[in-house]
């Protein structure tokens, strides 16, 4: 039995340059963090001579032109796993569509799963890099790379996306005392929506890729926010940082009419007005986690509570997409 598992990510600046209809023209830059809300893969083998596949649904195959799961057909193909003998199941602290990066973390979990049963010793650039090429290049899903890459390392990490889709990394210099004020200051907060990324990230890649002035405009802008966001992390400034995250969010609205809705700018007001010094929403936008820097986290906590918004309590995680048992 095999068992790995890949953290979700947070955005702390950049979101959106990730794309490859903005980054291979204007070069994107992304801080992401992962957490330990984890996507977990199980693999082993069997005695019956079909491939049995657990997720939301279940799946029972001979031939990998059977499995109707995108993600995990062409990961089989690509890893070069015969599908016998075998029984994969998928499980998550995270519902996906929620803006965490689920999708990522499963690819990432289940490539690592693979090649693990394979007795392939794959260095994490190139776990990231296969995971990107099955979403991006073979499934033609309008994403991007950071949630690939965040999965993969882990940690707090910037991100710089070259127009020949090669990605610098290095792990964001933050202090000690900067880090543990971070990771208690952030809260995360379900807004009870969730939905498909693919769905609102196709019109702002449509929009890049026709070369769209406002929608370039809007994500050069975020670029440089996220520029401003690593300067205010890396000085420890964390009040400037919050200003920032509320900066992005009012121009990440403008991306597209399915950014966010009436109930999440309500209770991203409500935040606003009961402690939060800056906020967003987690991920592509629609729905999913609102996600909050305060220092009054008793006050924000109970308003909203109240509100009915459910807090998903998290850290920072640092190992990336691990194996965490074989037998």
């Amino acid at each position: 039995m095999i068992i790995t598992r890949s953290p979700s990510r947070i955005s702390l600046g950049g979101g959106g340059t990730d794309l490859p209809s903005y980054y291979r023209q204007h070069t994107g830059f992304v801080i992401a963090a992962a957490i330990d809300k984890y996507v977990y893969i199980t693999l082993h083998q069997t005695f019956v001579d079909d491939l049995i596949i657990k997720y939301s649904q279940m799946e029972r195959v001979q031939k990998l032109e059977e499995i109707r799961h995108p993600l995990i057909r062409e990961a089989f193909k690509l890893a070069g796993v015969e599908p016998s003998f075998l029984e994969v199941a998928s499980m998550s602290d995270i519902p996906a569509g929620t803006g965490l990066g689920s999708s990522g973390s499963f690819t990432t979990a289940l490539l690592h799963a693979l090649h693990t049963l394979k007795r392939r010793i794959l260095p994490k650039q190139e776990l990231a890099q296969q995971a990107c090429h099955l979403e991006i290049d073979v499934l033609k899903e309008p994403v991007g790379k950071q949630d690939q890459y965040i999965a993969a390392f882990g940690g707090i990490t910037c991100f710089t996306f070259l127009p020949d889709d090669r990605v610098e990394l290095h792990p964001l210099q933050l202090s000690a005392e900067t880090l543990t004020n971070l990771e208690d200051n952030l809260i995360l907060f379900f807004t009870g929506y969730s939905r498909s990324a693919s769905q609102i990230l196709q019109h702002q890649d449509t929009c890049s890729r026709g070369n769209d002035k406002s929608m370039l405009e809007n994500l050069h802008y975020v670029k440089e926010l996220g520029l401003a966001s690593k300067k205010a992390l890396e000085t420890g400034d964390l009040r400037g940082f919050a200003d920032l995250m509320h900066v992005h969010w009012e121009h990440k609205k403008k991306r597209s009419p399915s950014m966010s809705n009436s109930s999440i700018d309500e209770h991203y007001e409500l935040g606003r007005a009961n402690g939060a010094l800056g906020g967003k929403l987690i991920g592509a936008g629609g729905g999913g986690f609102l996600m909050f820097y305060t220092e009054d986290k008793t006050r924000l906590r109970h308003a909203m509570r109240q509100a009915g918004l459910r807090e998903v309590r998290m850290r920072f995680d640092f190992q990336g997409t691990t194996v965490v048992a074989q037998s």
